[in-house]
């Protein structure tokens, strides 16, 4: 083959993955329009130093905080548990950076090429912020797997009366979190693969990847319907989480040696006996050692979705909470 014809190759294989790359964005910027419509914010957006913080709130009562986990929104929290708390408390559901419709706390953490994200600190410090203007004074705070680390975060460094932690990750682990979440935090294999997930993973992958969540517990009857997964599948979204995810180690580790002498503020902590997710023998028993007063709560045959599997006793342990 001569070297015009090389050339001549060269450029058409191109084209053809410039092709593909540029359908590829086309469907996943279609297919985020459709999650959109199909999931609007159900509260108000603030404007919090310029980064938009979307915020539910319902209720009347004392302040609750309420930050939900990895890949998730507000939605989790009112899907059943906001009703549950409403007639006695003033409950504040707020999506964390880069997910639901809260922006970021820095727009390069948004850049395709990147694998920078928000730290716990930063998230808490903007949703304490954000608190800051609808609210007064220390509220309590809840928060559920990735949330109670944030709310851990809030505790340390904000003003709060008290926590509510539900499976929380609050303690160093050994391992890391697995090829996908490395590969979506990566700078070059992130900026590839995420276009195409937003693109083609189908809602049924999601429905069994939350069937996974939620096991050995059923996902209650409605909670596929309401709580939108698929926005998550936006890809500033897909980037925030692995990225919040994938580097959350070292602050965990950085935070963990504050615990013994900055949280003195009373702690509620529910968690499952058989949650695989957020194993309570390596972060409920080992915190409970570095914080005595933590009132520790275990839940019998309870995975990683205590919210829902025993809605009782996260109701329970908010009241407990405010009478303290």
């Amino acid at each position: 083959m001569d070297r015009r014809r090389m050339l001549i190759g060269s450029a058409a294989a191109g084209l053809a993955v410039a092709g593909g790359g540029l359908a590829v964005t086309a469907r996943a910027t279609a297919r985020e329009a459709r999650i959109e419509a199909a999931y609007p914010p159900e509260g108000d957006i603030l404007d919090v130093g310029g980064v938009p913080v979307h915020a539910v709130v319902r209720g009347t009562g004392p302040d609750l905080v309420m930050i939900h986990g990895a890949s998730g929104n507000a939605r989790e929290f009112t899907f059943d548990l906001i009703a549950r708390l409403s007639g006695r408390y003033r409950c504040i559901a707020f999506d964390r950076p880069g997910l639901g419709y809260t922006g970021r706390t820095d727009p390069t953490y948004d850049a395709a090429f990147s694998s920078a994200a928000e730290t716990p600190a930063e998230q808490a410090t903007l949703l304490a912020a954000a608190y800051g203007q609808i609210g007064e004074g220390a509220p309590l705070v809840l928060g559920h797997s990735f949330g109670g680390t944030v709310a851990l975060a809030w505790a340390l460094d904000h003003a709060a009366r008290g926590l509510v932690l539900l499976a929380p990750a609050a303690m160093r682990w050994q391992g890391g979190l697995g090829p996908l979440y490395a590969l979506n935090a990566s700078a070059p294999g992130g900026a590839l693969a995420i276009p195409m997930m937003t693109a083609l993973v189908p809602d049924s992958k999601l429905d069994e990847i939350t069937r996974r969540i939620f096991a050995p517990n059923p996902v209650p009857a409605g909670y596929l319907d309401h709580i939108g997964g698929q926005l998550t599948l936006r890809r500033r979204s897909l980037r925030a989480n692995a990225r919040q995810v994938n580097g959350l180690k070292p602050h965990i580790t950085h935070m963990q040696a504050r615990y013994a002498s900055d949280l003195t503020l009373p702690i509620e902590w529910l968690h499952g006996t058989v949650d695989t997710i957020v194993p309570p023998a390596v972060h409920a028993g080992p915190f409970q050692k570095l914080v005595p007063h933590t009132n520790l709560t275990m839940l019998d045959g309870v995975g990683h979705m205590p919210q829902h599997a025993a809605p009782e006793a996260v109701v329970a342990a908010v009241d407990r909470l405010a009478r303290a």
